[in-house]
């Protein structure tokens, strides 16, 4: 066999489509077009976004299916930027079925989708991620009635380095220098400077500093102990099937019990509206009908614990199970109301039902935090502004319920997680094909040859003693 050289060769102009490889249809990706298009997705995104484009002018830009498509494949290949998400769909034939262009059509360019972003507003991505859940309710995965909420830190795209005095905009090191003057150290040195800085008791609060090129990050201790430019982001999770009922990004420096009114809201608000909906008839998952009386019950840690929160659920109608710190002795003067609601959720912590309710959330929760942020690649996030992120997020949460959809239909979520059981079921069978050959080596039958006399074949069969054959050749 001769050595193949490869060699610069001159492409055709023209080239018969007979000619091109059959490209394979991934098998994950196309279930999940299967669920679009049996929802109509691309006629409800293209009605809900007429409103941003002209009827007649210009040429046609991208169809927000196919916007919405490349945001949610971000999410199951855990692509952290929309320059990686442009580099993956121009560089995959399945992807490019999966978001419907042909190989004469040009993929989208990072420019396009993040033109495209800032186009459309926060509300139209709510919308999307209200359909997903929708089209979950439908489907048997959504109950509404018991919700946990949490909240993690998304590292932003901004350098601590980099804050500015909110007063005068002096940088840190300006103010350092300005410190050392004031002691009567002039001309410092950079080393000087640092021994001075380390030296002296600081603190770096959002009230004083702020980062010129994203104003809305805050300065947080992320979970791992860093100090970092962060946004807060929180969670409202449905108990019985892991479904995210709602998801706002907020400032990072903004207390649980603060943050909690406006996720619950929007939770509030997601399940009232699909109130009473049944499952159709051919629904995968477990729930026959969505609360019909909307959130019952709230499951909460005890960040989340306070009187005015719990006074204000107890008002509205939801039960709280919300650990409780170790506190003094209260004083209830006057507090009636307060009081009532905090011993309510004191005893019904007590309960059965609220210690496996809290079992539950820690597992769920956790489990949704990891599949967007840590292998969904959106724990640094890559845009600057809440409404950015919160833009991405939305679409990375209705990913995440979309797949567990397909979790129910394929018994994986992710295309990872389906070329992982491809190849799993691939080792597999090598293996056993590997053990059905050892076993045939070990017990199988043994040919035995003998030479004719002659010029003839003469087959000599075996005894019953012996199971071996023998043609005699």
């Amino acid at each position: 066999m001769a050595l193949g050289k490869r060699r610069q060769k001159q492409t055709s102009f023209w080239v018969e489509t007979s000619q091109l490889q059959a490209r394979g249809r991934h098998p994950f990706y196309g279930r999940l077009n299967e669920i679009l298009d049996r929802a109509k997705f691309d006629a409800y995104t293209e009605r809900i976004c007429r409103k941003y484009y002209a009827k007649t002018m210009g040429r046609p830009s991208l169809a927000p299916g196919v916007y919405f498509r490349c945001f949610l494949m971000g999410y199951f290949e855990g692509i952290d930027s929309e320059r990686g998400m442009a580099y993956r769909v121009s560089d995959s034939l399945s992807l490019r079925e999966f978001l419907g262009l042909s190989l004469e059509e040009q993929t989208p360019d990072h420019s396009t989708l993040s033109k495209t972003r800032r186009l459309m507003s926060l509300g139209t991505h709510k919308a999307v991620f209200r359909w997903a859940l929708k089209w979950l309710a439908a489907e048997g995965l959504l109950s509404g009635k018991n919700l946990g909420v949490d909240a993690t830190t998304l590292e932003a795209n901004a350098a601590l380095k980099s804050i500015v005095r909110r007063d005068n905009g002096a940088s840190y090191d300006e103010h350092v220098t300005e410190l050392m003057n004031t002691e009567g150290i002039e001309e410092a040195t950079p080393a000087q400077r640092q021994r001075f800085d380390r030296k002296r008791k600081k603190s770096l609060s959002n009230r004083d500093w702020v980062n010129p090129h994203d104003r809305e990050a805050r300065i947080t201790k992320m979970k791992d102990g860093r100090t970092h430019l962060a946004y807060k982001a929180e969670h409202a999770v449905d108990l019985e099937t892991g479904a995210v009922v709602a998801l706002t990004v907020q400032p990072a420096d903004r207390g649980d019990t603060a943050s909690l009114p406006a996720t619950l809201a929007e939770a509030g608000c997601a399940v009232t509206e699909m109130a009473g909906q049944a499952a159709q008839a051919e629904a995968v998952g477990p729930v026959e009908t969505v609360s019909a009386v909307g959130v019952e019950r709230v499951v909460a840690d005890k960040g989340y614990h306070s009187k005015q929160a719990l006074q204000d659920l107890a008002e509205v109608g939801v039960r709280t199970a919300i650990a409780e710190p170790d506190r003094k002795r209260q004083k209830w003067s006057g507090q009636s109301a307060a009081q009532a609601a905090v011993y309510a959720n004191r005893r019904r912590l007590d309960t059965q039902i609220a210690q496996a309710l809290m079992r539950r959330r820690g597992e769920l929760m956790e489990r949704s935090f990891a599949h967007l942020y840590d292998t969904g690649g959106m724990r640094r996030v890559h845009l600057r502004g809440m409404n950015n992120i919160a833009k991405r997020a939305l679409i990375h949460a209705a990913a995440f319920n979309l797949s567990l959809i397909l979790r129910q239909m394929l018994g994986v979520g992710t295309a990872r997680q389906a070329a992982d059981r491809l190849a799993a079921l691939c080792f597999a069978f090598l293996r056993l094909v590997h053990a059905a050959k050892s076993a045939l080596l070990a017990t199988g039958p043994r040919w035995r040859t003998t030479r004719a006399t002659n010029t003839h074949c003469r087959h000599q069969w075996p005894s019953r003693q012996n199971a071996t054959l023998s043609t005699g050749c």
